[in-house]
């Protein structure tokens, strides 16, 4: 199903599947929800509708702009007459047609946009205009498609910033010049969206709605692959973090507290066997005392695994909030402590760029764990202890070096608790240089390739 004259309930379907396929979790009864309430909303009133689904159908703030963009997709705001132009989805064209007029004109058009309301529809009509006008190019002999870059080349909206900041403090005396620039940027990037969002339905109409979908929505940051994250994802993985040390530091709390009985209580034990004529038939025993576990964090900060650590140095950051004490140590084939540059206060990324400067992690330059194991046994055994949870992060990949087993027997043999975190797909478990599964035998190890599984693994420790 991919034509303008679909049914209703046909892009409803649709809409649902694909939703379900860009890793948004929505559930049968969830989309019944949504088409029962199909029956009681405007369905001329495409925000409503837009607001509709999105009540029903997103479950966390992460998920709007993928659901946006696919909503964006198999309900447009208007559909193309056939002739690379617009109409207003059946509605008569505007009088004064947004794409008409030399580019200066044009251009001071998008200028006049981009100072006024960011809420504006004239900046989605100018959008769709200036993307019938400029945005179609011969992608392959004799084949065209549509494109942004062209569009947004054209018109170049950056080099319009200066202008508009200028009559944008003259005109509205007193602006704040940092306020006028940010609402720029903001309206800029509106209308960049905006193109994109209508090259992505012109493409729809001529391809296919489910071909576009599949490469237009990134993955929600949850499923993002650790390996695979951008820069700006990463700062979006920030706000992840906090939320799972906290349950992390909470069910290490409960384990700890639920293998420990806690001592004999003698005097009350005594008491109570007066009545069974001195014969302790039932034993009771004094409460565990409550404390906050300890942590020591093993980070592997290799190129190979480099945005994977940059993620689990930001919850080692995290969970020293939440334990009694927490050591973190960092390696590639040598190990080094590095606890002391994430104290309470500082930059967590301005740590990391120390760490690379500072900490005596690298020999040779390739990943080592047999050595790092064995030179964490020799130098800093005592970081681990009874109450001790230790959690190892790394893809197991040693460069076909000694494994060491048995330094890492005896580093987990003397933790209460101790488990291993691998970024990499289990599929890839055992290829090339792995030692997952030798490793796997001595720490329990499990795939994290993003944030749900992370919280996944969280949930396996109550």
């Amino acid at each position: 199903m991919n034509t303008p004259q679909a049914s209703l309930i046909e892009r409803h379907v649709g809409f649902v599947q694909a939703l379900r396929q860009a890793g948004l979790p929505v559930s049968p009864a969830e989309g019944l929800d949504a088409a029962t309430a199909l029956t009681v909303i405007d369905l001329a009133r495409r925000e409503t509708l837009r607001e509709m689904y999105a009540a029903t159908l997103v479950k966390r703030p992460a998920h709007r702009p993928g659901f946006d963009t696919l909503f964006d997709l198999w309900f447009p705001p208007v559909i193309s007459p056939g002739d690379g132009g617009t109409t207003g989805g059946g509605a008569n064209p505007d009088a004064d047609d947004p794409g008409r007029g030399e580019l200066p004109e044009l251009r001071d058009r998008l200028a006049d946009l981009l100072m006024g309301d960011p809420g504006d529809p004239a900046i989605q009509r100018f959008a769709r205009a200036m993307v019938g006008r400029f945005g179609r190019l011969e992608a392959a002999a004799g084949r065209q498609s549509w494109f942004s870059y062209p569009v947004l080349r054209t018109l170049s909206p950056e080099t319009l910033v200066a202008r508009m900041l200028t009559a944008m403090l003259a005109e509205r005396g007193g602006l704040p010049e940092k306020i006028a620039r940010r609402r720029i940027t903001r309206n800029i990037e509106i209308f960049q969206e905006a193109v994109a969002s209508d090259v992505r339905r012109r493409i729809a109409e001529e391809s296919g709605i489910e071909k576009i979908a599949k490469s237009s929505v990134r993955p929600p940051i949850d499923q993002v692959d650790f390996l695979r994250v951008t820069k700006a994802e990463l700062a979006r993985l920030r706000r992840e973090v906090h939320p799972l040390a906290r349950r992390l530091a909470t069910r290490l709390t409960i384990r700890h507290k639920r293998g420990h009985r806690g001592r004999l209580d003698f005097r009350r034990t005594v008491r109570s066997s007066l009545s069974t004529g001195g014969v302790p038939l039932t034993t009771h025993l004094r409460p565990p005392r409550p404390h906050r576990p300890e942590l020591v964090v093993l980070c592997d900060a290799s190129d190979s695994v480099a945005t994977f650590s940059h993620f689990t140095l930001l919850l080692t950051f995290a969970l020293r909030e939440q334990f009694t004490k927490v050591r973190a140590f960092a390696f590639v084939d040598t190990v080094d402590e590095i606890t002391k540059l994430f104290a309470p206060g500082a930059d967590v990324l301005d740590a990391i760029g120390r760490m690379a400067e500072e900490a005596d992690i690298v020999r040779f330059g390739r990943t080592d764990y047999g050595h790092v194991f064995q030179r964490f046994a020799e130098r800093h055994a005592d970081a681990i202890g009874p109450r001790t949870s230790l959690l190892i992060l790394g893809d197991a990949r040693s460069n076909y070096r000694p494994p060491a087993l048995d330094a890492l027997k005896r580093l987990a043999g003397r933790a209460r608790h101790a488990y291993w975190l691998n970024p990499e797909p289990h599929a890839q478990w055992d290829t090339g240089d792995s030692l997952a599964t030798a490793y796997g035998a001595v720490v329990p190890m499990h795939e994290c390739r993003n944030v749900a599984q992370l919280a996944a693994f969280v949930e396996t420790l109550a």
